[in-house]
């Protein structure tokens, strides 16, 4: 006897689930498990921060951050084909809020519109980045409709950070990136909270992880010239008071530790661990690894336990 299959169904109609942008769909989208999907689709960990967020004249559909490092996110979405008037809104949305994450959700991206994001893409710096998506829905036989977002246009991390950091000019950063990669492996079978992370590998001294809180972040740090690992909780200016509360509780989280914690309030304000360790010793690399997870395990366990 075969195997009987399902059928996929497009649902052309949008507004048979959606009848208004504003008061429906994204009144659905800024619902937490909503956002959760859009961000497994962009590889980013979103979070909300308001809708109909005001951008001078104008409203901007949905304002959101990225966890732990705080970068803000401009959400604009259109149940029909892209038009001017959306790309404009997106650019002043944008330049108000000193956005470095644009989203434009539609249902259909015209070959105008996404050849304009590309351009956005290409011309700006590795910190901007544009995406343009399109919606759907399915279903199969009489199951719920369920939602897709596809990605049309995104940014080219590898084009914007080899613009400006060329890597085949550049063997240090080369390395960097060789060691991050190396890491995230590593990660991958032994810390599900780094696994968990969507930050991707790049050439850069730092690899910062989320911990559900908007008010603080993990970053690990190498430094090649002071042969030196760092795993530090990082809070930024504005959660500076977060810090201080932390820093309440001092010796009981310094009794979490064998190794000396570091507290310095010189920029943003950081909890931190240090370790030496040559970086260039390929050989050494494995328990480098170890050090960071095991570290960020820590860190976080002190986060969970102390976070308002």
């Amino acid at each position: 006897m075969g195997i009987s299959l399902g059928k996929l169904e497009k649902i052309d109609d949008l507004r048979s689930v959606w009848s208004n942008e504003a008061t429906d769909f994204t009144v659905w989208l800024s619902e937490d498990e909503n956002l959760s999907l859009l961000g497994d689709t962009l590889g980013l960990d979103i979070e909300f921060i308001g809708r109909e967020e005001a951008a001078g004249a104008f409203s901007i559909d949905i304002l959101a951050e990225e966890a732990g490092t705080g970068r803000k996110i401009i959400i604009e979405n259109q149940l029909e084909a892209t038009n001017h008037d959306h790309l404009g809104k997106i650019i002043t949305y944008a330049s108000v809020k000193n956005a470095e994450t644009i989203v434009w959700i539609v249902k259909k991206a015209r070959d105008e519109h996404r050849q304009a994001i590309e351009w956005l893409n290409e011309k700006t710096d590795e910190n901007i980045g544009f995406y343009l998506l399109e919606i759907e829905l399915w279903k199969i036989g009489d199951s719920k409709i369920a939602p897709k977002f596809s990605i049309i246009v995104a940014p080219n991390d590898w084009v914007k950070v080899n613009k400006n950091q060329n890597l085949n000019d550049n063997p240090l950063n080369q390395f960097r990136l060789e060691y991050w990669e190396a890491f995230r492996r590593f990660a991958e079978n032994h810390s599900k909270l780094i696994s968990s992370s969507r930050m991707k590998p790049r050439p850069q001294n730092w690899y910062d992880i989320s911990v559900g809180t908007s008010k603080c972040y993990i970053s690990l740090n190498i430094s090649i010239q002071k042969k030196a690992l760092r795993a530090a909780i990082y809070f930024s200016k504005k959660n500076k008071e977060e810090f201080l509360r932390f820093q309440s509780y001092k010796n009981e989280i310094e009794g979490c530790f064998n190794d000396k914690l570091e507290w310095s309030t010189k920029k943003d304000s950081i909890i931190q661990l240090r370790k030496e360790a040559n970086i260039e010793n390929r050989d050494d690399w494995e328990s480098q690894f170890q050090w960071f997870c095991e570290s960020c395990s820590k860190l976080k366990m002190i986060i969970d336990k102390y976070k308002e």
